[in-house]
């Protein structure tokens, strides 16, 4: 039998998108944000839907809705686009704690400054089961599910044989794009065209970035520290950064069960703030300078 590849599976995932569509219920929305509140302790029910989530068409492989919100620049702004993912691991309850809480803030004092958009939970299967797990619902790494670079499809799997020696938590599944997850997250990206992604992980308590130079990370962002832990054959990093040349930051918060002291948040997204504003630019500019928007997605 023929192999199916990474880009066959996304063309043919894209022409199913484009012809789908799905209306946005209100119930669904409540119906989750009532899930993660008694998953959750840290995340209230009344501040979970006072956020006003929209569905994503694509639904997880167990049909739960995968939330999203948007919040848009201000009209004369030629703001960045910033894609914010958090809960790729079903069992970094931290991640998708503190993205609920940053989201919460940001809603209050959005300047208008910048184009967000949040994926707060991108793996619900995984978080929602009684016993929650890194990998979604069949057994799946989502983090090592995405198209990697080159065109060698399996080398996500030869390295999960070989240099992961089959640990199932970091299982990448037969092929590429092979998940309807990574599916809606390749096909936000695809969409929204961010400038940067911003990625949400625990519990390593640092900072990493995949970028062009080191020196166009931020080197620090409240108590993480920038420590470069290199890019994974299928992971986000390494599709976004290598194949797109969109850079990602991956905030890896110290524990995976319980979120940092509110100070400590406060200090992690001013500092993200502040790089987005005065530092990013110029990373930016950089990129556009080397490698245009059309050149990006030819990659």
């Amino acid at each position: 039998m023929k192999k199916t590849s990474a880009k066959q599976v996304f063309i043919k995932m894209s022409m199913c998108f484009a012809l789908s569509t799905t209306v946005a219920s209100a119930k669904e929305v409540d119906l989750l944000c009532q899930k993660l509140s008694l998953k959750l302790s840290s995340i209230r029910y009344e501040d979970c839907h006072a956020l006003n989530y929209s569905l994503y068409k694509t639904r997880s492989g167990e049909n739960t809705p995968l939330l999203t919100k948007e919040l848009k620049p201000a009209a004369h702004e030629k703001a960045p686009k910033i894609l914010f993912i958090a809960g790729i691991h079903g069992d970094e309850y931290s991640s998708v704690s503190a993205t609920f809480k940053w989201l919460k803030v940001l809603q209050s004092h959005h300047s208008g400054k910048f184009h967000w958009l949040f994926l707060p939970l991108a793996n619900p299967d995984g978080l929602l089961r009684k016993t929650s797990q890194r990998m979604n619902a069949k057994g799946i790494d989502l983090n090592r599910n995405f198209p990697p670079f080159g065109n060698d499809d399996s080398i996500s799997l030869a390295y999960w044989n070989k240099e992961a020696k089959k640990d199932p938590r970091r299982y990448p599944g037969k092929i590429p794009l092979s998940e309807p997850e990574t599916q809606a997250i390749v096909e936000i990206i695809d969409s929204f065209k961010p400038d940067v992604i911003v990625s949400v992980h625990a519990p390593y308590n640092l900072l990493d970035f995949d970028g062009k130079t080191d020196a166009d990370a931020p080197q620090k962002l409240g108590s993480l520290a920038l420590q470069l832990l290199g890019t994974y054959p299928g992971s986000l990093g390494n599709y976004a950064w290598l194949k797109l040349k969109i850079p990602v930051i991956t905030l890896e918060l110290p524990n995976a069960d319980s979120m940092p002291a509110e100070a400590e948040l406060n200090n992690i997204w001013m500092d993200l703030v502040a790089w987005l504003k005065i530092d990013f630019p110029k990373t930016r500019v950089a990129l556009n300078n080397s490698t245009g928007q059309s050149a990006i997605m030819k990659n």
